[in-house]
Parts: structure tokens; sequence; C-alpha cells
């Protein structure tokens, strides 16, 4: 049976012990420290009440995850594999790893159906508005196997942004993993753009096309070796990360570390 939440919030030591944080007694503490902070704002108080479901509660800068509903998933999403839950030409979705998660989650973000790598599933719409907003500028990871043995110039062309048809574009970092693949080139890119097909039109703009892409980090989150076609649950460590960067307008700049 579901707990109604209390209309009137719940203490934040509290709230802080149920989620794992520390004992009641510790959180008071952290808090007469001015550890804590909710919605931005310092808290010393120790009658503070706070709702879960709605208040941004961070500890040293670091949000806490309070909605014990919210699901965080991480999918190495395999080649042939359009982004979306439902598609008009039959092709292979996301649908499918939906009813292996058993809950109703949506992508945040697309990868195009050639690229392999990173998606991050959730049931969380705000946290999912948020990191997907251009204004928040999260970084993304790609590597790239392209035509032809790339040299430094072409690297630093990529740096010093290429003009493509919608406007200027530059990479936040790019360096050359490999030359040595038989006319081929490895290069990894760093770029915070979520425009369409973005890293593959700008490769291709400095003469080397795509033949393989994939994304190997999302911000914080890093795909390491899960398989592809596999997902997996953030960790904790992973979540706050990630609800940290999703709030990070509310965590008081001097107590991030």
């Amino acid at each position: 049976m579901l707990t109604e939440p209390n209309p009137e919030g719940d203490r934040l030591q509290k709230v802080l012990s149920q989620a794992g944080v520390a004992s009641r007694r510790h959180a008071e503490i952290m808090m007469s420290k001015g550890r804590v902070s909710v919605n931005g704002e310092v808290i010393t108080e120790m009658g503070h009440r706070v709702h879960p479901e709605s208040d941004i509660v961070a500890v040293d800068g670091t949000v806490i995850s309070l909605q014990t509903e919210a699901l965080y998933v991480m999918l190495h999403k395999p080649r042939g594999v359009v982004s979306t839950m439902s598609d008009e030409q039959s092709r292979p979705d996301l649908s499918r790893y939906e009813k292996e998660i058993g809950e109703r989650v949506f992508n945040v973000g697309r990868l195009d159906a050639d690229t392999t790598g990173l998606l991050l599933m959730t049931n969380d719409g705000e946290v999912a508005n948020r990191v997907s907003h251009p204004s928040f500028q999260v970084d993304k990871v790609y590597t790239a196997v392209v035509k032809g043995e790339m040299e430094q110039p072409a690297v630093q062309k990529l740096l010093a942004g290429v003009e493509l048809e919608d406007g200027v574009q530059k990479a936040d970092k790019a360096k050359l993993l490999d030359t040595s693949r038989g006319g081929q080139s490895l290069v990894e890119i760093t770029l915070h753009s979520g425009k369409n097909r973005i890293v593959r039109r700008m490769l291709e703009s400095v003469g080397h096309p795509v033949v393989e892409l994939h994304r190997r980090q999302f911000g914080p989150l890093r795909l390491g070796g899960l398989a592809a076609g596999k997902w997996r649950e953030l960790t904790r460590v992973e979540t706050q990360e990630l609800l940290t960067l999703a709030y990070r307008d509310q965590v008081p700049q001097e107590r991030k570390r």
C-alpha cells in the first residue's frame, strides 16, 4: 500500500536518512556545517521540511536521489536500431528494451540507426528535458572509424570550426587514436552539440567520411564494457552524478566539490 505524501513535507534529516545518505544524527551534523542545500539554499535549520517528490536536495554539491519511482537506464544501442519507441518503417526500435526493462521509459536524445553506443533511458521527464536542452551543453564523447589516413591538420580544423549548412561547428576536443588501419583512421571527438548527424557531417567536411561511429560517454556516464544490446540501471553514484548535472542551477556554487 502506497503511503500518501505528507502535505507539510518531511523533516530534512529524515529524508536524508531514508535516502541512505547518513543516519538522522549524522545528517543533522552535516546540516549544521552548511553541507546540505534545498533548491539552491543552504539549510541549517533542524526543523526544515521538504517534499521529496519536488524539492532538490544536495549534499556537498551532489544532488541526492529522493524519488524511489524514478528509473535511469544505460543502454548500449546496437547498430541498426532506431532511437524511437515505434518505427513506421518497421525497423528495429527501442520498444523491445522497454519491454525488458518492464517500465514505461523513453530515450534521452537520439543516436542515428548506424551509430552504436550509450543511450540514456528514463521515466523522469524533468531530468530528460534538462540534460537534453542545448543550454546544458552536455559533453558527448565519440570514437569514429573514418576513411583515409587522417592527419593533424584535419584535427585542427575540427577544433577551429568547420562550416556546415546550418552554421559553424567546433569540436570541444578531438584527437587521433590510430592511423595504421589500412586506409582508415580512428579518431575521438568530444562535443556538446545535439544537432542531427553532427559528428558524421563534421568529419565528412574535413575529408574523412565515417565508416563506424560509437558514443562511449554522455556527460558523467561512461559505457564501459556493457555489451551491445544490453542495458543496466545506473548505479547510485551514477544517478547522483546525473542529477547533479541536471540540477546544477539549484546547487550552491561554493558547495560544489
